[in-house]
């Protein structure tokens, strides 16, 4: 299901809790949503969408990819880039990293651990810092 953007600023600097397996439901609302604002957005977490929940969704070569729990093992290359956000105006500079590793549960909560580079990486860190309430 399509699902309002939050744009509540307070809302959007919680830090999201761990998700569980009644939460897989969401990959869909980020789905749905994601492709709703496909024009102008390649990622989302799921506070974007009012649930606090540590599970974001980003936009690969050919499909969506949904992550439950995702945590950052690994990184390299740091870099300065800019970036907006669906649920703020404007843009602003922050770092990135060129390669992360990212470990996950996928939509059958199995575990997963997957390799991510240039902007697939960035996509995955912008999201990931909704999930601890950084807005950038």
């Amino acid at each position: 299901m399509i699902k309002k953007i939050v744009t509540d600023p307070l809302f959007l600097s919680q830090k999201s809790i761990e998700a569980t397996q009644a939460d897989v439901f969401l990959a869909q609302d980020l789905r749905d949503t994601l492709a709703s604002h496909r024009k102008h957005c390649v990622g989302m977490a799921a506070n974007m969408i009012g649930v606090s929940k540590r599970v974001i969704i980003i936009q690969m070569a050919f499909f969506d990819l949904v992550m439950f729990n995702p945590v950052v093992t690994q990184k390299s290359g740091l870099y300065q880039t800019q970036e907006s956000c669906l649920s703020l105006s404007g843009s602003r500079v922050t770092e990135r990293y060129e390669e992360i590793t990212v470990r996950f549960y996928d939509e059958k909560w199995l575990p997963k651990t997957l390799t991510l580079t240039g902007l697939e990486a960035q996509i995955c860190q912008h999201e990931l810092d909704h999930l601890e309430g950084i807005l950038i």
